[in-house]
């Protein structure tokens, strides 16, 4: 059975979107499983985890505040129907500048608002357990992180936009917890 986890990295003005797909261990074919030992990891039995989308939500910063809520809104609205998550993967927030901090939690209410709509449940990450779990060092930088997200997704580019790429980190941490 195919899972998908979407990946979200939050912001009032671009909100990061990535979403990855695996197959569960039950979804394996006899002939599959006989290739190897059942102490096996189900992981390692399973096909790799497979890039299915990624993205941004945008928004002016020449709108009004509620006016950019509201595009955040109805943009999750129409992802989560388009991709119908099984998790989603958040990265937390991160306290570097108040201003930004209050605007960026705003967004998070509206898009936790959202996934209890469409009863999605949720996993949340801080920065630097995405970083330990992609590079295996929590103090990676920005684009170790995103080698990382390319090596695992067997992909010859780097995700752009970087809030793209952010998102991705997190739906692959998600995974990695499994």
């Amino acid at each position: 059975m195919e899972k998908r986890i979407l990946g979200l990295d939050p912001g009032l003005a671009i909100l990061g979107f990535g979403a990855i797909c695996y197959q569960t261990e039950n979804s394996l074919t006899a002939a599959t499983k006989s290739k190897f030992s059942t102490t096996t990891p189900a992981k390692i039995l399973a096909a790799p985890v497979q890039l299915l989308d990624f993205g941004v939500i945008q928004t002016s910063a020449d709108m009004e505040i509620g006016k950019r809520l509201c595009t955040i809104y109805e943009d999750l609205h129409s992802l989560l129907q388009e991709l119908q998550p099984d998790l989603v993967a958040i990265e937390k927030l991160f306290f570097y500048r108040m201003a930004s901090t209050i605007t960026v939690a705003q967004a998070r209410g509206v898009l936790m608002l959202v996934l209890a709509q469409h009863d999605v449940p949720f996993i949340e990450f801080t920065p630097a357990q995405i970083k330990q779990a992609l590079t295996g060092w929590g103090n990676a930088d920005k684009y170790e992180v995103q080698q990382a997200v390319a090596r695992e997704l067997n992909l010859d580019y780097i995700p752009h936009p970087d809030d793209a790429a952010d998102a991705l980190a997190v739906a692959l941490t998600a995974w990695f917890q499994l």
